[in-house]
């Protein structure tokens, strides 16, 4: 028997739940599943330039998960991209711990930033 997951701890919320080609129904699209840790892994190590060590520290999982995790979403996003399927964005995996921020928390260190 497997070992459980162990939770992975994601940021902020989805912007949307889907992403996908201009002016066609998404009734007409195969849709692929992109797994809400496997969208953080993506904006944690492509977006903001982290390691996968550093990604793998900010959500509390080993850099081989990461690196397990990371190769899986850029398959299903070349993927979509090549064959124009949607992106369907899963919010709901059990293994997955959000950290929600809270908007007044953001407005705060907007603030902070502009003072200095």
């Amino acid at each position: 028997m497997s070992r459980p997951k162990k939770k992975r701890l994601c940021e902020g919320r989805l912007c949307g739940r889907s992403f996908k080609p201009a002016r066609i129904p998404m009734s007409k699209l195969r849709k692929i599943d992109l797994l809400r840790d496997e969208l953080e892994t993506l904006k944690l190590c492509d977006m903001e330039g982290l390691t996968q060590e550093q990604a793998g520290q900010k959500m509390g999982i080993s850099r081989g998960t990461i690196q397990r995790i990371l190769t899986r979403a850029r398959q299903k996003v070349t993927e979509a991209l090549v064959t124009g399927a949607a992106l369907v964005f899963q919010d709901d995996s059990p293994e997955v711990q959000q950290h929600l921020t809270r908007v007044s928390d953001l407005r705060q260190e907007e603030d902070t930033e502009d003072e200095n």
